[in-house]
């Protein structure tokens, strides 16, 4: 059995799979850099993600397709050099693991090898299952992505709710279960109706952290940027934003304007 919360001196995917058991409540954010990583860490955040949405906040593009594998890496690396507590997961970019499950292998030791990090995350289910085994099979822990794949945007050609048709709903359970039955310790299920998500998550040993998929999840992530209010552009219904930083940093900044123009800042206090 796990310790209390707060006692838990690394969060590992058994810690995960034993409150999933006892039905604790996962907690899971994304970060990429140091010093956002730190605070999470200390915060007692459970799971990192270092996201492929970094392609978006960090990057400035309109989908994840862009990031590329050493990107994934760098931003990995940087987390992880805030982190001793939480259990960080990094996302494999578009283009590093569909249809060639050795160049999967290849990219997933990349990324655990020069970041330290402790698992990587897939989205899909049959269509990238040999990818998976490969990986599994090298010892390194596998998170799935069901549901929205943001990857997969062209093929969607939009981001609305998923799995909602009997025929789309079937097949993500099926996925679920090929998924779990690999070996997948954990996965996430993005944008879909909460009762199915519920269904799935009583059905697979894996953890489930959800995302736009209602409360029956294992846990549940949102992007930092978003949560916090820096990201003021994207707002759907899933996201309950926690703070304004836009606003915060906005006024702060225009206050320094002005006390540079104004000859205010350094004062003598703030001089050598």
């Amino acid at each position: 059995m796990i310790s209390e919360p707060g006692k838990i001196s690394k969060i590992t995917t058994h810690v995960l799979h034993e409150m999933k058991h006892l039905g604790r409540k996962i907690a899971m954010l994304t970060a990429y850099d140091y010093s956002f990583a730190k605070i999470l860490d200390a915060a007692e955040i459970d799971v990192i993600l270092v996201g492929d949405s970094a392609s978006n906040v960090m990057a400035g593009h309109t989908s994840t397709l862009p990031i590329t594998l050493n990107q994934m890496i760098y931003h990995a690396t940087s987390v992880m050099r805030g982190v001793t507590r939480a259990l960080v997961v990094v996302d494999m970019p578009f283009g590093t693991y569909q249809g060639n499950s050795k160049n999967a292998l290849f990219s997933a030791i990349r990324i655990m090898k020069e970041s330290g990090a402790d698992a990587i995350k897939m989205e899909g289910g049959r269509e990238i299952i040999e990818s998976v085994d490969r990986i599994l099979s090298a010892g390194i822990p596998v998170m799935g992505h069901l549901g929205l794949t943001p990857q997969s945007i062209h093929k969607f050609g939009t981001y609305v709710v998923r799995a909602t048709e009997e025929k789309e709903a079937l097949k993500l359970v099926e996925d679920a279960r090929l998924l779990d039955e690999a070996g997948c310790f954990g996965i996430v299920l993005e944008k879909i109706p909460a009762k199915l998500a519920t269904e799935v998550t009583k059905e697979v040993k894996a953890i489930t952290i959800g995302i736009g998929a209602g409360g029956g999840t294992d846990g549940q992530v949102l992007v930092l940027h978003d949560m916090l209010g820096i990201n003021t552009d994207f707002s759907p219904r899933f996201l309950r934003r926690y703070h304004n930083l836009h606003e915060e940093v906005s006024k702060a900044v225009i206050s320094y304007i002005h006390d540079v123009k104004a000859n205010d800042f350094p004062n003598e206090k703030e001089q050598y």
